[in-house]
């Protein structure tokens, strides 16, 4: 399986499983879908380059979780992007497929007005990955 996919499915499964945001929310989604009821997530798929070693496969890349809410309420979408944060943080080191995390960094967050009653928030990380196998 291919490093985008170990992490994506790695990622939809630990905010799926938040305990603060996996009941809050109304799916975790690789794209938007078309008919999900908001507050939703979706993993954005990771954009990779290689960061190999001489002796291993490697890849660094930027990992985007968006927060999508109907209404205006901020401070409700904060706290999504917060558990949001702390779900991908706390992602296992070992993904499967003999990828490791070597390293996973907050960069930033976002929260912007979408449109009349429309909110969203993008979280970012920065992963280090390699393939152990």
């Amino acid at each position: 399986m291919s490093a985008h996919a170990v992490l994506t499915e790695a990622v939809e499964a630990v905010l799926g499983a938040h305990p603060g945001l996996g009941i809050a929310i109304n799916g975790v989604f690789d794209a938007a879908p078309a008919r999900a009821v908001r507050p939703f997530a979706v993993v954005e798929d990771p954009v990779l380059v290689d960061w190999s070693t001489k002796d291993m496969i490697g890849r660094e890349g930027r990992l985007a979780v968006g927060l999508f809410e109907a209404g205006e309420d901020r401070a409700r979408l904060r706290a999504l992007a917060d558990h949001a944060a702390a779900a991908v943080s706390g992602l296992p080191r070992e993904l499967g497929e003999g990828w490791r995390i070597a390293s996973l960094a907050f960069l930033r967050s976002r929260i912007f007005r979408e449109g009349p009653g429309l909110c969203a928030a993008v979280v970012e990380f920065r992963v280090r990955m390699l393939q152990t196998d």
